[in-house]
Parts: structure tokens; sequence; C-alpha cells
């Protein structure tokens, strides 16, 4: 059997032209997978066998159980001079096999092809067709009829399924398949897929390409089909001889015999189907996370130390240790006697196999020695070749109490850790019980979470406890604000009031921002752009503004910026670096936060290579074209594949180097330093993976952060579907990627309220459970809301929201949980002072990204809804007038079909 390689990839999101925003495109499978670097596997296949359930046998892999706190050392508390817990967290390599079966459904006009997977998982089959006169490797949807109750149509390219425990498996057995019934005499050529696991978001590809399955034997080979002919070998089954080419044409009526293969008209009526199984090996990667508790106390009878160990890791441990008499850490043999199992290993260390819990959930050892030594080190052994360290190096027990004592925190306690003689409880009593109450509900929420994702992906679990989560979180704010002693109310403005004084997480700000984007698609034509901001500076602060989002700064092939090419050439087309460093100034000193524009996707090059593609570039990064992903095949890089979607204008970055990561974390902190950028608004994020993202994050530290990520809405027949959960999952998707540490661009919501405002469908403003249909319903903390930007108004107008109703869009952002984000283009027009009026009703009633909303009403003409109790409004040419018995509304502001309420009472 020939080597099969199987890709897991990152992300599959499709490919947003660079100069248009909406509407549909066709799939292409060549250019929408793309595989991690990381994740790519090559073995052998087995043997090809029947199976009569296709259910395959499984080994018995590694698994993290629970962990088993009983410790073998049964002192008291008193007793414990140390005790630690050690997180261990290593990544395995789960190994199993994609099986693809093909052979006669019900009756002869029925044909059934099955795909399973042994591996567990959440999979999902995200699958298409190709027709007989498809030209081209663009995917299309099946017939009605093809389609797998439960399936859900993507855009109009795809569907996908879930893959669900076969009906004929055992207990404990993880096999999942899916079955996917067609009429041969239909005019499909052949059927397309990829495997994806919900759990690691990876893509599973055959041959770094989507899998086919091909039902004519014209097609072209492309190095991806599975149920090929190999040689002359015949696959014995259940079917008899099946063949891998399983519809054979009799004739073909090509009149040209040097005509293309896509000119070739089949005749379907001669076609014969035959069966087919194929098994083709795949890898996983999977987190195990475990621990080892250590705890160490004295003998009073012997005067011995006495350590004792215990962890949940399944299977044999071995303990590869020694000791240490002073702070160099040297590793010494002691004293004997030794544990049972112990071996000396070349008279430097020791190695003692720990003995299995009762029950069989992880192994013990306890070990005794003499006085002395000032610690013990040790590294765990599980393989040849899987050792276990700690963050990188030994482990090290403290033995001594001056040891002990200089590894004891002096305030606060890490995890795991407990304090001699002093409860948790007791450490902890700064912190009031309802603080503790809350954050303990928020640390369960989250636990729950993780654990719903692994048992099931149901958008109303998840929906419910992230909704949960941020209600809880907004309590904390709350009470957080409230116990901040405040100057005297004179003393201080309605800005700095508004401002919370401690930042929960870096890049996710304090929750109250206001967003103003500070320029628009023709900015660089002056060439002094920041000058002529700067003089706005005042103003914008004045109508209550807290963050501004300035332009790319860098040297750029196109005058917008966004073609960067010199990251450390601050002199750009809207100034010098200078007047950049001048501008950052000025709006910190009237209160407002700047945000870079920070391209990371692609960099244009200064050189060509030896064969003519720019892919070399100069400056002080002077990369080379490993910097360049090598799925691109505009720029022949030679880095890894790309772990997102290509921009195909310019050279894309490969993340996964080391050297582009550790470059573009320097570039930001020196940002950072040398400009007084407050935080990054991340351009085209879709070009590559959330998990870099966090990586650049945590190293710049920003106050605040928010990505684009862009991609189509969901149509039918040209017209956006009343549901767009999938649209604003791939964003959520991309935040959670980034462990949540920035934001993003709620294009869901922009969408939605094109519809609803141009087509007079206010009705679309509410979900199927009656929240914000956009990513503001699911997590606001989260989600940017706008209405324009650069790209889709300003002189280019991708997507330019309905004419005269500006207005009411920025009635509902301005007035919704979320953080709102306004174009420069409205502010300074006829909308400045209803765009001021709005903020001022948002900042005076203390409306955050986390507000709570109810929505009243969301009928054909008209959406109501109440904020916080606080706030109501209505947009939309229909009636309403906000009604509460334990509440009276003043109307503080109206407009066009718009009008927004005060509580008064």
């Amino acid at each position: 059997m020939s080597t099969i390689t199987i890709e897991p990839l990152f992300h599959h999101s499709r490919i947003r032209n660079a100069t248009c925003f909406s509407g549909s495109n066709r799939f292409h499978s060549s250019s929408s997978f793309y595989a991690h670097p990381n994740n790519l596997f090559s073995s052998s296949h087995a043997q090809p066998r029947f199976f009569c359930n296709f259910k395959p046998p499984r080994p018995l892999l590694l698994r993290a159980s629970s962990t088993d706190t009983a410790l073998l050392d049964t002192s008291t508390s008193s007793d414990v001079s140390f005790k630690k817990t050690f997180p261990l967290k290593q990544t395995i390599l789960e190994e199993g096999k994609i099986f693809i079966r093909l052979d006669r459904g019900k009756n002869e006009q029925h044909w059934q092809l099955t795909v399973g997977c042994d591996i567990p998982g959440n999979w999902i089959l995200h699958w298409g067709v190709s027709y007989i006169d498809d030209v081209g490797n663009d995917w299309d949807q099946p017939p009605e009829g093809m389609i797998p109750s439960g399936s859900v149509r993507i855009k109009d390219y795809a569907i996908e399924t879930q893959l669900k425990i076969s009906s004929s498996s055992s207990a404990g057995d993880t096999f999942q398949e899916v079955k996917i019934d067609f009429d041969p005499k239909s005019a499909i050529a052949a059927i397309n897929f990829v495997l994806k696991d919900e759990e690691t978001g990876s893509w599973y590809q055959h041959k770094g390409r989507d899998f086919k399955v091909p039902l004519v034997d014209y097609l072209q080979e492309d190095g991806n089909m599975v149920g090929r002919k190999k040689g002359n070998s015949m696959w014995p089954g259940a079917l008899g001889q099946l063949s891998n080419i399983f519809i054979t044409k009799e004739q073909l009526d090509s009149k040209d015999e040097d005509s293309s293969m896509d000119s070739i008209e089949p005749i379907k009526e001669k076609k014969i189907l035959e069966g087919f199984y194929e098994e083709i090996p795949i890898a996983k990667k999977v987190d195990v996370h475990n621990s080892i508790t250590v705890s160490v106390r004295k003998c009073p009878d012997t005067e011995k130390i006495l350590l004792s160990m215990e962890t949940d890791i399944l299977g044999n441990v071995v303990v590869h240790w020694g000791v240490c008499t002073d702070d160099a850490k040297n590793w010494e043999l002691p004293s004997s006697p030794y544990p049972p199992d112990t071996v000396i290993f070349k008279d430097k260390a020791l190695r003692t196999l720990l003995q299995p819990k009762e029950g069989g959930n992880g192994s013990q050892g306890l070990f005794t020695l003499e006085e002395g030594p000032q610690g013990f080190l040790f590294v765990l052994k599980q393989s040849e070749k899987t050792w276990l360290k700690y963050m990188g190096n030994d482990f090290y027990v403290p033995l001594s109490s001056s040891s002990i004592s200089s590894v004891l925190p002096t305030s606060g306690l890490s995890a795991g850790q407990e304090t001699p003689g002093k409860s948790v409880e007791e450490s902890e009593g700064s912190l009031s019980a309802y603080t503790k109450g809350i954050i303990s509900e928020i640390r369960s929420l989250v636990s729950i979470s993780s654990e719903k994702s692994l048992k099931t992906k149901t958008k109303e679990a998840q929906e419910s406890i992230l909704q949960e989560i941020e209600k809880l979180a907004a309590e904390a704010y709350s009470m957080f604000r409230s116990s901040v002693a405040a100057p005297p109310e004179e003393a201080v403005s309605e800005t700095e009031e508004l401002e919370l004084p401690v930042k929960i997480q870096s890049g996710t700000g304090t929750g109250y921002e206001i967003v103003c984007q500070g320029f628009n698609w023709e900015s660089n034509k002056s060439g002094k752009w920041y000058m002529e901001l700067k003089e706005k500076a005042e103003e914008l602060s004045s109508l209550g503004f807290t963050v501004i989002w300035l332009p790319p700064p860098t040297e750029s092939v196109s005058p917008e910026g966004y073609m960067p090419k010199d990251l450390y050439n601050l002199n750009s087309r809207y100034g010098t670096i200078d007047e950049l460093k001048e501008i950052v100034n000025k709006f910190h000193q009237v209160g407002i936060k700047v945000l870079g524009d920070a391209v990371l996707n692609h960099r244009c090059a200064h050189y060509k290579n030896q064969n003519g593609v720019w892919n070399i570039f100069g400056g002080r990064l002077n990369w080379d074209d490993r910097a360049v992903v090598a799925d691109d095949p505009h720029f022949q890089g030679r880095g890894n594949k790309s772990s997102g979607d290509n921009f195909h204008a310019a050279p894309n970055i490969d993340h996964s180097q080391d050297f582009v990561r550790k470059d573009i974390k320097e570039w930001l902190c020196w940002l950072r330093k040398e400009i007084g950028y407050d935080g990054w608004r991340l351009d085209f994020v879709r070009g590559f993976w959330g998990g870099y993202v966090k990586d650049y994050l945590d190293a710049s530290e920003p106050y605040f952060a928010v990505g684009e990520y862009w991609d189509s809405l969901s149509y039918t027949y040209g017209e956006m579907d009343h549901n767009q959960d999938a649209h604003r999952q791939r964003i959520i998707d991309w935040i959670n990627a980034t462990s949540g540490t920035a934001g993003a661009f709620d294009v869901t919501t922009k969408g939605i309220l094109h519809a609803a405002l141009d087509r007079c469908e206010y009705w679309r403003l509410s979900d199927q459970k009656g929240k914000p249909p956009g990513v503001v319903g699911w997590w606001p903390s989260r989600a940017v809301t706008f209405i324009e930007n650069h790209d889709t108004g300003s002189t280019q107008g991708h997507w330019r929201f309905p004419g005269g109703k500006e207005m009411q869009g920025y009635a509902y952002i301005l007035t919704h949980p979320g953080t709102p984000s306004v174009f420069y283009d409205h502010i300074f027009s006829h909308c400045q002072s209803e765009i001021g009026g709005l903020i001022s009703i948002r900042n005076r009633n203390k409306i955050n990204c986390r507000s709570t909303i109810k929505i009243t009403k969301a009928e054909r003409d008209v959406y109501a809804a109440i904020i916080d109790e606080k706030v109501a409004m209505k947009i939309g040419p229909g009636h309403y007038e906000p009604h509460s018995e334990s509440q009276k509304w003043s109307l503080a502001m109206e407009g066009r079909d718009y009008k927004v309420w005060e509580a008064s009472g």
C-alpha cells in the first residue's frame, strides 16, 4: 500500500476578495484549507480488511484521569512543612484512521457513501459535490434528497454534517460515521470533503487537498482521489472483486482527439458503479493535563525527612531523582536506604518506579531522606522518549527550613500551594465573601463551558453559559467601580468619572470605551494628516470619545498603508515619525487612548529572488523567502503552509517561524515604547491563526485590541438569511483562538442592520432566542460594533450603509452593549451633534460592553429595547413607547426614525 499524508488544519475560511467584502464566492479546494506546520503526519496503510459493521478496533490510549487527592502520606496539615501541586502538560499523538466506503444502498437506484473516523473527537464532515459539466475545482451543494438530516448549509457551496457514534458500536466504542445516500444516475461527477475536529479546530485533508470520491472515470488525477485503482490490484470484500474505478464509461463522445478532458461529454446511461473500501491513517495531537503533588514533613520518631509524591498520570511513571546541598542545585546521590523498585543511574541519579494507587487512578511514592540536603530534584519518565519537566526545568522541592522559606511567597499563594498552619480561607481574607462568591461562580461556569464543549457543541448550551459569564463579569465590574473611593464630584469631569482604574485583562480595556476611527480612505492625500487630525483632538474628547484608531504608520507600497514594506520606517503618506509621536502625545493629553493599525498578515518585499519573484525583504527586518508561506503560488515562499486565508496581493507572512514571531513581538513592543501606542487594530486576521495573535498581545500588553475578521454573511438566492449564527460563530471562534485577549469587529451586526433598515425588516434584529443577532448577542465584551469604516464607506464604498439611515445605526450601537466604533466621515458631518448626544446618553447612564439588554419589540417596521433598565430606544418608522410599572421614562433624544428615553425615577 502507498503512504498517505494527512494534514490537520487550524482554520477553514473563505478567501476574502481584496476589494469587495460582501456577496458569495465559489469554493476552491486548492486554496481554501491550509495546514499548520507542526501537525503534518505520515504513516503507512495497514493492510485493508473487510468490516461487517464498519467498526475498526482501537488501541488503548493514554488518558488523563481525575485527580485522586488521597495522599500516601496521611499526616495532618500541621506536620507538613512544604506542599505543592505541580501542573503537568504533555501533547500525545493519537493515531487512527479515516474510513471511506462506497456500496449499494437499499436498492439498485441508491448507493451510499460512508465516511468514518475512529479517533475520539467532535467530528464534522464538510462536504460538497462537483457536477459533470463543472469546470475546475468548485464545490456545489448537493440535491436536497442527498443531505442527511441535521446537516447545516454553508452559504451556497457546502454542507456540514456531524459524525455520530455508529449504531453498531459497542459500549465505550468511539467510532463515528456519517452516511450519504445518492442516486448514481444523477449528474454528480464527484463528492468532495474534508474532516474537521471541532475540539481542536483542526481540518484534515488528503495529500494536502480535499478528499475527492470520483463518480466518473474520466476526471483528471490530481493526487487527492480516493477509491482509485492502484495498479491491477483488486480489494476483496462483501461485494466480490471491488474495483477502485467504480464508474466506467463505455464510450466517450469526442469528435476531436486533441480536445481537453473538460470538453468530453459523458454518456451517463452507460456508467457502471462498483463499491470500494479504503482506510487512510491520521494522527491527532491531544493535550493531556495532569499534576503531581509533593509534600514534605519530618518523621517525629526518626527525625528523618519524609517526602510523599502522588500523580494522576496513568501507567508506569518513573521518578528520576537526586538531592542537592547548595543553591547551585547540582545533582547528588542521597544516602541509602532507597524506596522499592529503585535503581542507580550512572552514579548520578536514582530511578524509582512509583506504585499504583488503589483504584488505578495514578501512582504514588514515599521517599525517606536523611537531614542535610537542601533540596530534592526530580524529573518524571514515562518512556524512553517521554520526559516531563516543570516549565522546562527540573522539579525542585526544598527540604531545609531555610530553603522552604525562600521559595514560599510573602504575599498570596501560588496554585496548589499552602502556607503551613494557615488555611487558604485565611490567606484570602482580604477578599470579601461576596467577591469570592462571584469569582467562584465564574470559574465554575468556565469549567462547565469547557466540559460542555467536549461533550456537546450545541449553540444553546454555549450561548447560555457565555451569557451567564458575561452577567457575572458585569456584576463584578459594577461592584469594583462602586468600591473605589471617588474624589469630590465637582472635581471630576464626566470622562474621568467613567474611567475604570484597574484593567481586568490586557487587550480588553475597561468596558467603557467609545472608539473613533480617525481617518478615511482619502486621508493620506494631503501628506499632513497627523497634523490635521491633531487639531481635532480637543473636539473629539469633548464629544466623549475615549479611544482613537489611527491609520497604518509604516512605509507602504500603497499610499493608504495596507501594503507595508519596511516596518521600522514610520515616515508614511500620513506624516513623519515625529508628527506621529506628536499626535499620540496630544491625544494622551486630552484623555484619549491611541490604537495603531498593525498589518501583520502580509508584507511587500524589497527584492526579487533568482526566479524574479518579489519575496526577499530589506530594512531592519531583512527576512528571506522562509518568512513567506509555502502555499501561495504567487510568491514562492519556503516557509510552512499558511494557518489561514491568503491575501494574494502581497507575500503572506509565515507566523509559524520562530524568527518571524520574535521580530514582530519586538516591533510591537518598540511601537508601544517609541510611539506611545496604547493598543492595536489588527488588519486581515483571517490570514493567520488567532493563537499567534495571543502571543503578540501577551508580549506587547496593549490596553485594547480589536481584529478585523471579515467574511460574507449567509445568503439564499441573493437574500440575506435571518439566521446568521454560523457567521458570528466564525468570528467568535477567532476571538476564542486568541484566548479572549482581543475583540473583533461585529461584521454580523453591520450586515443585519443593512438588511433591516434598507428593507424595513426590523424583525431581523432579534435572533431565535430574543437576543441581538450579532456577535454582541453572544459575546458582547468582545464585540466592537460599527456601521461604517474606510473600506465600506468613504470613497471606496464597498458595502455602504443604507443612505440617510446612518443615525438609526448609531442609535442602535451607541445604546447597546459592545464597544461602539464611529467613522470619521460621520463625526465631521451633519451627524456630529446627534452622535455627540447619543454618546452623552451612553456615558451618563454608564452603558458598557457588558450591559444587559431586553428586546421589547422586533417587528416589520420597528425595533425597540431597554438597556440596563436605564435607557430605552427604538428605531424604525413604527410606533413605540416604553412602559414599566416601576419606571418612568423621559424622552432624551429623537431624530429621523429613532428615539431614545432615559429612566427618570
